[in-house]
């Protein structure tokens, strides 16, 4: 039995996506009434409207059924709510349950990666000894669903639990690679949603494919600076967990980051555009954290110094742009 917890989008793929490789499939909900209308309709329609549930999957919303038979649980919680969730569900969690992690930002105040998280939670640390794993990459949901081809990265420090994870996903539309380097595999997931709301705020202001192009490549740079201060390896951010969920994330109408940030673009509040849609868009906490993150490791990043001036300091998005495109000259790094 495969445990899911989560019960938005990313979870929903991975139920369907497993349940059709033969494996015995549940997903637990924190919310008796999303449970409960999963159940019903066998459509999740508030996150992935249209889409029919596999009819053998189960749907849960008591703890104490999450993992009964479980051999491994994939985490697709968003990260401001992982701690909240996994709180609650740490005193029915087997020790040493083998987890992959789905979900994609830095936690506020703690600054931990969702990996980090899990461990915080179930270890006591945050360096606890937890086998844990992050999958990672160009992965829209919508996408996914009508199973088009898509590429990924599993990623542990346990290179055997990164293969365990790549035999499980791996199908005809689904390839799986693996990577050490969970740290660089994390920050990019995070990282990437900042970039895509400064995209989608160039497509709402009409800004130009010359525009766009340049943000993804300057976005590209500061997300590997992060990257490597953090600890993570320079390679990854040019890879498929870097690179490719950028261009994925930046362009796609899908993206849930991409689309706050047109929606400011053309004229909403933040508050607005937030109110538009029914899931987490993860990259507007996580600039917060990310900003803070760059501060006590002294990198610059004036491209998610500019989103969080846009989406937490009111400041109008032109003069954003602006204000980028006014830094003093230097030499391209």
């Amino acid at each position: 039995m495969i445990t899911i917890i989560g019960d938005g989008a990313m979870a929903t793929v991975c139920a369907g996506l497993l349940a059709d490789k033969g494996f015995g499939v549940r997903l637990w909900s924190a919310f008796e009434r999303n449970a409960d209308q999963m159940r019903r309709t066998g459509r999740n329609e508030r996150f992935l409207p249209g889409v029919k549930l596999p009819e053998a999957l189960k749907i849960t919303a008591n703890p104490a059924e999450a993992f009964a038979d479980a051999v491994m649980v994939i985490s697709a919680v968003p990260t401001q709510y992982t701690r909240a969730v996994w709180d609650r569900l740490k005193p029915h969690c087997p020790a040493k349950m083998p987890i992959c992690s789905v979900t994609k930002g830095i936690e506020n105040k703690t600054l931990l990666r969702p990996s980090q998280i899990l461990a915080d939670v179930l270890t006591g640390s945050p360096d606890g000894n937890l086998p844990v794993s992050a999958l990672s990459g160009p992965s829209i949901a919508t996408e996914l669903v009508k199973k088009l081809p898509a590429t990924v990265v599993s990623a542990s420090t346990d290179e055997k639990l990164a293969i365990e994870v790549q035999k499980l996903f791996k199908t005809a539309y689904f390839r799986v690679y693996t990577n050490t380097d969970i740290i660089g595999v994390e920050i990019s997931a995070a990282t990437k949603n900042i970039i895509a709301i400064a995209a989608g705020i160039l497509d709402g202001l009409r800004a130009g494919d010359n525009a766009k192009a340049a943000l993804l490549t300057r976005g590209l740079v500061e997300i590997t600076r992060l990257g490597i201060a953090a600890g993570g390896r320079k390679e990854t951010f040019s890879g498929l967990a870097g690179l490719g969920d950028l261009v994925t994330t930046c362009i796609s109408p899908h993206g849930r980051n991409r689309s706050f940030g047109e929606a400011v673009g053309k004229g909403a509040t933040p508050d607005q555009a937030l109110a538009e849609t029914q899931s987490v868009v993860e990259g507007v906490a996580t600039t917060q954290s990310v900003l803070e993150l760059a501060r006590q490791k002294g990198v610059e990043m004036p491209i998610a110094q500019a989103v969080h001036n846009v989406v937490f300091e009111a400041q109008d998005p032109q003069q954003a742009i602006l204000d980028l495109m006014s830094r003093p000259p230097k030499a391209e790094d």
